[in-house]
Parts: C-alpha cells; structure tokens; sequence
C-alpha cells in the first residue's frame, strides 16, 4: 500500500535520469574543453620550447660552420705547405741522385786510378818502393825524428828498410812477396788455390829467413827480434789466421814479427809511449843528479854557516867580557872621583865621645 504524498520509485528514477545524464554531460564536456585547453597550452609550450631549440641549434650549427671553415682553412694551409715541402724534398732527392751520380763517376775514376796503380806496382821494385812509403809516413806520423831511420845500413853493406830506436835498433822490414798471394786469391779453382798456396807459403818462409839472417843482428846493436810490416791487411791475416798456423810458428821461432798497418799503428804507439817514460826517466836522473849537486852545495853552505855561527858566538863572548870590563873600569873612576872630592872638602870636627870607663 502506497503512502498519500509520496512519489512512486518509478518517477524518481525518472527525474534522476535526466539529472544524471545532464551532469555527465556537463562533466564531459567541462573535461573535454579542459582537454583541449591543456593541448592548447601544452602546444603553446612546446613551441616555445622548439623555437629556443630551433635558435640553440641555429647558433650550434653556426659555431660548427664557423669551426669548420678555421679546420678547413688549417687544413688547406698545412696541406699548402707540404705540398710545398714534398716539393722541396723531391728537389733535394733529384739533387742528391745527382750528386751520387757524380761521386758514382769519381769512384768509377778511382777505381780506375786504382787499377793504373796495381799495375804500376807489380814490379817488385816499385811495389817495395810503396811499401817503404807507406813504412815512412806511418813512423813519421807515430814517432819523433829522432826515434827511427830509414834506409839503415849494417857494417856488412846490408840495408834494412827502417830501424826503431829504443835503446837498442828494432829492424823493420817492408818487402813481401806477392805475386803467388794475388795468383791464390785469383784462383778458379780449389786445386790451383791449392798449388799457389803451397808456393806462397814457400815464399814467406823464405822471406821470414832472410830477414832473420840479414837483420837480426845483436853484435850490432839490434834486439833480437825483427818486424815484418806487411802493407795489405789481406796478407796479415792469411799470414796469421792461416789453417795451419804453421807460417806464423815458424816467423816466431825465427824471431820476426809479421805487423799490419792496423797492428804495427798499435806496436808504435806503445813505442812512443815507451820513449816518452825513457825521457822521463832520463830527466829525472838528471833532476835527481842537480838535487844531489845542490845537496852538496847546502852541506857547503852549511859548514859556512856553522863556521860563522860560531865565530859570532866567540865575538858576542868578547864583548859581554869588554862589556862586563868596562862596567868595572867605570865604577872604579866613579869611586875615584869621589875619592877626590872627599880631599878637597873639609872636614867637619866630630865631637869626642866619652870613654866607657870615665862614664862609670
């Protein structure tokens, strides 16, 4: 049973319905124009926000530009000068293949001289008058004059190609065979190395016997030993670094030497080295000798001295004595002179004092 005055369910949800649908209407549209006003704004600011990127990046990309061109310049100038410098240096190369063209050319004619030059020396004389050359300038560039003598002759008419003074003569000699050492080194084969190397080393013994005989000579003065300067370094060391080491064993046994020029340079200058201590000895003998002389000067002086000494000790005894006399004799005629004046003067009257026995 329904009441009086009240409105059925039915009529209220109608009117609320309507009331509903009107609000969310409202609602929806209040949200979608706040929607529309917050795109509004958003896109407002996120133009602002492009424009200020926009214009940042417009002054990056001018900066970039700016940094750009500075490089590219940098890099135009630089790539300028080496262009220019690789100019230069294929200039300089061309120069320089010139030159070596040149210094090509003038070895070319060295050889050339030099081959002239073997020739010239292949005769035994000529080739010996070299090797003397060669002897000469390297003891003059070594040794004081007076150190050494070329050419020098034994009383039995031989004459040794040079001699070293140290006390006693050191002979040197400059020849040495080569013909059978050219004709080994030429050789084609093994067998003809062979044949010339068995010659070569026939001629070198015979030579190493000679020198012994001829300029050993201790009778005369010389050590006993001798040097044999051989002017090739290629002879030396063949002679030297032989297979068999029997050349070099029969040079020592017979007491002669074979230097190089590279060696005998070392052997002179342990000489020169040697010479200069003998000076030094021989000054000091004679600095010693003229200390000596003046020792004995000293103990002259000395004895002089002494002599002096004791002559002026006597003198100065004499005159403390003439000086002691001399206080005597002036105290004597001080005393004499009062003497003197004592008679001269009156003498006072003394009163006569009573006797002992009158005052008792």
């Amino acid at each position: 049973m329904v009441r009086a005055g009240a409105v059925p369910s039915d009529a209220v949800s109608k009117l609320l319905r309507p009331m509903t649908i009107a609000v969310l209407l409202a609602v929806f549209v209040a949200l979608v124009l706040g929607g529309l006003l917050l795109v509004r704004t958003l896109r407002e600011l996120l133009d602002r926000r492009l424009n200020g990127v926009d214009e940042k990046l417009d002054r990056r990309l001018g900066d970039l530009d700016t940094k750009v061109d500075r490089r590219l310049q940098g890099l135009d100038e630089k790539l300028l000068s080496s262009q220019q410098s690789a100019v230069q240096q294929a200039t300089q190369i061309v120069e320089r293949l010139t030159n070596i063209d040149g210094a090509a050319a003038q070895m070319l004619a060295r050889a050339n001289d030099l081959a002239r030059l073997e020739q010239v020396l292949r005769p035994p004389k000529a080739r010996g008058g070299f090797g003397e050359l060669w002897l000469e300038n390297l003891l003059r560039d070594r040794l004081p004059p007076s150190a050494y003598e070329m050419q020098y002759e034994f009383r039995s008419g031989e004459r040794v190609d040079a001699v070293i003074r140290v006390e006693k003569l050191v002979p040197v000699d400059s020849k040495f065979p080569l013909p059978n050492f050219e004709a080994m080194v030429d050789a084609q084969d093994d067998l003809e190395r062979q044949q010339h190397a068995k010659a070569f080393a026939r001629d070198v013994k015979i030579h190493i016997d000679s020198i012994a005989a001829k300029y050993i000579k201790p009778g005369e003065g010389t050590y006993d030993f001798a040097f044999m300067y051989l002017p090739v370094e290629g002879i030396y060391y063949e002679l030297v670094a032989g297979k068999t080491g029997a050349l070099l064993e029969h040079a020592h046994d017979k007491r002669v030497f074979p230097v190089s020029p590279t060696t005998f340079a070392a052997y002179l200058q342990v000489i020169a080295i040697g010479l200069k201590g003998m000076e030094f000895e021989q000054n000091a003998h004679e600095v010693m000798a003229y200390c000596a002389e003046l020792r004995g000067d000293f103990a002259k002086f000395r004895d002089d001295f002494e002599l002096v000494g004791k002559h002026l000790g006597h003198a100065h005894g004499k005159y403390q004595e003439a000086e002691k006399r001399l206080d005597r004799v002036d105290g004597k005629l001080e005393r004499a002179g009062n003497l003197e004046l004592d008679e001269v003067a009156p003498t006072p009257l003394q009163p006569e004092l009573p006797r002992a026995a009158d005052a008792a």
